[in-house]
């Protein structure tokens, strides 16, 4: 997979984990893109490690699941990080 369509994988991953996270989440499409990228980055290494698979198929159904719930676990500390920052 080209750099430009794991660039357009993780702003779609970020931006779907966000839509299925509920609440407001920080950050605006520059942040999710960062998380997304991070998140397919984790949910390929995690896919590998664990299911043997890997991201290499931009239309591959395994590559989006893994993506989004990399993108989700992700976004999820992300949330904790800035909710306890923005406490304090």
């Amino acid at each position: 997979m080209g750099f430009f369509s794991f660039l357009l994988l993780g702003l779609i991953a970020g931006a779907t984990a966000k839509l299925i996270i509920p609440g407001k989440q920080r950050g605006g499409w520059f942040v999710t893109l960062l998380l997304g990228v991070v998140g397919a980055m984790l949910g390929g290494w995690l896919g590998g490690l664990i299911f043997n698979v890997d991201l290499q198929s931009f239309f591959s159904l395994s590559t989006w699941l893994l993506a989004v719930g990399g993108s989700l676990i992700v976004l999820l500390i992300y949330g904790l990080i800035a909710g306890r920052r923005a406490t304090e």
